[in-house]
């Protein structure tokens, strides 16, 4: 099964005429594409691959001005508008059915100003396009754990991944914002300008507009000592608790991610540990190497770890690590939670259900959101859970079509399982199409504010393909 999947354009859609699709095309820097152009299925792909959508037009965007005339195309002809960064978007929501996408994949140019050690973005980048020109200025800005992961997804959600506890979510490096109003404006968020918005796109996801150019503030960094400590799954409960005490006092330098997982067949694991299902940690030290085995020394302490694979790589090879093990295409479903504590008998609801993983990809992630995330106010931005300790996904991913239905029923049965215990709102980064309720709990206080900013800069909700908040009226 396939969700969302569809054969052909059904119902009544707007009238449009020849001779406005072709001024609209001569009008572009960029690439207008159709259904019957014979590039017209590579362009509606997106990563997940359980997501299957026809868009009526795809526009490729060759700069800022080429948003502003997709949009106002769209207005003017009362079409649906999708916006495609990455195309990484869980619940596929970079896609949609018979309207227009306004895909920025051509944008991704990425300066450096070395002074001022910032760093900008066009919206269609990845994290391996910023990691790979701010490693040459020896800077790093928090991003997730994948490279191929759009910039401008990722941190209007938030941004969570591998540097939180040192350096915070995405969005607390994030300093200013060139954007698309649903009006077809540009304008500028920041501290100082639009604040309001610029308050709500760190976290609230596409709701407001199209983010054409991110400013992000840089933190010296070039190598990091990171990788796995994995463990034996009979010794998942000792290190689980072991886990849920350890990282709420580490050092901020110290950032890991407890994972349930089944060890793929690379040369990057010992070949006895193949096909074997595990617990472990994947950790991203950034703190003075000459530290890393002190650091590390409570824990080699803890059980018998099968391996200890954390060695010094230079923070672009730590962020693309996970990159060859999901490349784009394969079937993804995810459900999340936020959780702040991690109790003996959750723990055991973890253990068995991760023992039943569907898929060499399925995977269950505990990622911490403590340290440097919790020294900003759950109100200063956009993204409510700032008192949270755990982002929790857990993900049913095969590259067969014919195994989602398996996939779907293990992880909403082991969601239910483990919600009740949650603090009721998800990373919106992390979920499927769920829901008005179950967005409004992942803003939890922040909705309403969220809410009345979106009547000011989107009042007829034109921007409603995301995980959305509509408008107070």
């Amino acid at each position: 099964m396939k969700e969302n999947a569809r054969t052909a354009s059904t119902g009544t859609l707007p009238t449009i005429d020849r001779t406005t699709i072709d001024a609209f095309m001569s009008s572009l820097h960029g690439e207008l594409i159709q259904p019957g152009d014979d590039n017209y299925d590579g362009a509606r792909a997106i990563y997940n691959g359980m997501i299957d959508r026809y868009p009526r037009f795809i526009v490729r965007c060759a700069d800022a001005d080429d948003v502003v005339a997709a949009v106002n195309f769209a207005r003017t002809n009362d079409l649906t508008v999708a916006i495609r960064g990455g195309g990484h978007n869980g619940a596929g929501l970079s896609m949609c059915d018979d309207g227009l996408v306004i895909d920025l994949s051509r944008m991704r140019e990425v300066r450096i100003d070395p002074v001022a050690q910032t760093i900008r973005v066009q919206g269609g980048a990845t994290w391996g396009d910023v990691d790979r020109v701010a490693h040459e200025y020896g800077l790093v800005t928090p991003s997730g754990i994948i490279s191929t992961t759009g910039v401008a997804g990722l941190t209007l959600g938030g941004g969570l991944g591998h540097l939180s506890r040192r350096f915070g979510l995405a969005i607390d490096s994030f300093m200013e914002a060139e954007m698309v109003l649903a009006d077809g404006s540009m304008v500028r968020a920041s501290a100082t300008e639009n604040p309001d918005l610029f308050w709500a796109i760190r976290g609230g996801g596409g709701n407001f507009g199209v983010v054409t150019s991110f400013l992000f503030g840089g933190h010296p960094l070039k190598m990091v000592m990171a990788g796995p400590t994995l463990w034996s799954m009979d010794q998942a409960p000792m290190v689980m608790r072991w886990y849920r005490d350890f990282i709420l006092d580490a050092p901020e330098t110290l950032n890991g991610f407890f994972a349930i997982l089944i060890i793929p067949p690379v040369d990057e694991f010992p070949e006895e540990l193949h096909g074997q299902t595990m617990c472990g940690v994947v950790w991203c030290y950034t703190g003075d190497p000459a530290d890393a085995d002190i650091m590390f020394e409570p824990v080699l302490k803890v059980g018998t770890p099968a391996l200890h694979g954390v060695q010094s790589m230079p923070y672009p090879a730590m962020q693309s690590m996970f990159d060859p093990l999901y490349p784009a295409g394969m079937q993804w479903y995810w459900k999340a939670d936020f959780v702040s504590n991690l109790s003996d008998e959750v723990i055991e609801k973890h253990i068995a259900f991760g023992k039943r993983l569907p898929s060499m990809w399925s995977t269950m992630h505990l990622y911490p959101i403590n340290g440097a995330v919790h020294r900003v106010g759950a109100d200063e931005t956009a993204w409510a859970y700032r008192n949270s300790t755990w982002g929790m996904v857990i993900v049913g991913v095969d590259p067969d079509p014919a195994n989602n239905a398996s996939l779907i029923k293990w992880t909403k049965d082991y969601w239910e399982a483990i919600h009740p215990y949650s603090d009721g709102g998800a990373y919106v980064n992390m979920m499927m199409e769920e829901g008005d309720e179950r967005v409004r709990a992942s803003y939890g206080p922040n909705y309403e504010r969220l809410r009345s900013i979106k009547a000011k800069y989107d009042p007829n909700n034109f921007f409603h393909v995301n995980q959305n908040i509509p408008p107070m009226s």
